[in-house]
């Protein structure tokens, strides 16, 4: 398993942008895929972006698709989460995620391995 450390949370205003960083520890990162979710107050956590091994494949969720785009570098070991447009609704605890296998994967119980998470707060 790898270890994931996110950064780059914050309190923004409504349409503006933010770019969430997850750093891995250990070797092989292109042989992971990545995922990111997120959690708000009083509800469950859900998907928000994945990404596979390489990067060049990609999957977002409906409700950020369009205002999101996650890369990665695996040169650093580093998953990048840049989202646009951001709304009142886009507040919560936001999660890397990884796991082996080169596809990408959209749902929890697919990943193993998990960030602390990062607190994205969106303004009205």
């Amino acid at each position: 398993q790898v270890q994931l450390v996110e950064s780059g949370g914050g309190l923004v205003q409504a349409g503006g942008s933010l770019r969430l960083s997850c750093a891995a520890s250990g070797r092989a990162f292109n042989s992971y895929a990545v995922g990111w979710f997120r959690q708000a107050p009083g509800k469950e956590r859900e998907f928000v972006a994945a990404a596979s091994g390489s990067g060049n494949l990609a999957y977002y969720a409906d409700s950020v698709r369009g205002r999101a785009t996650i890369s990665r570098d695996n040169a650093k070991n580093t998953v990048y989460l840049q989202m646009s447009s951001l709304k009142p609704e886009d507040t919560a605890v936001y999660y890397c995620a990884a796991r082996p296998g080169t596809y990408y994967y959209t749902r929890e119980r697919d990943f193993a391995s998990w960030g602390q998470g990062t607190q994205v707060t969106v303004s009205s």
